[in-house]
């Protein structure tokens, strides 16, 4: 049973999304409250980001909204060192200064500020070892960021027991195709 789910995937820049209006962002969040109400309805009790632009903040304002339904859930953002949002544009330190206002939870695995990719790698190993599953918007196909993380949860999984729900460009194209043909006969 899954009680700590990690979400994690693209960052922002990565899959060429530059606005929250832009309409991905939407079936994004559509692909991952799909599998969070059934997992909600199976036990889940946290979800775990790392608080990373794009695909992080955006399953973290979903989860904000599922709390209205489910107030039992809770969530959790671990960063891999403090002031991660030190040098990002206003607009997008608001968002995530109101998310991060918003979690149960919030710490910093290193505690120091950006010193290298070193920190990106415990922060990967502390949210695996300390969670249940993962569910990852991430395609083959297209490498990115993902990829470290992924790669390090199927290691983990090889000795211990670890969820890897894998959300790839093809789901969220039947989405995408779902919502259009939906939204054609209202």
């Amino acid at each position: 049973m899954l009680k700590r789910l990690v979400i994690t995937g693209y960052k922002q820049h990565e899959i060429g999304v530059f606005d929250d209006k832009h309409p991905g962002v939407g079936y994004i969040k559509k692909a991952l409250q799909n599998h969070l109400l059934q997992l909600l309805d199976e036990g889940l009790e946290w979800v775990i980001f790392s608080g990373q632009l794009g695909v992080e903040t955006w399953a973290a304002e979903l989860v904000i909204d599922l709390k209205a339904d489910y107030p039992k859930l809770k969530y959790a953002i671990i960063t891999p060192f403090l002031e991660q949002e030190k040098n990002w544009n206003d607009p997008k330190k608001e968002k995530y200064q109101e998310i991060c206002a918003k979690a149960d939870f919030q710490t910093s695995v290193t505690k120091k500020p950006y010193e290298g990719p070193w920190q990106f790698i415990e922060k990967n190993k502390f949210i695996i070892r300390n969670s249940d599953g993962m569910l990852i918007i991430y395609d083959e196909e297209n490498e990115g960021s993902p990829k470290f993380m992924k790669e390090l949860a199927l290691k983990y999984a090889e000795n211990h027991e670890y969820h890897i729900i894998s959300i790839s460009a093809d789901d969220l194209q039947l989405i995408a195709e779902e919502e259009q043909i939906n939204n054609w006969s209202e």
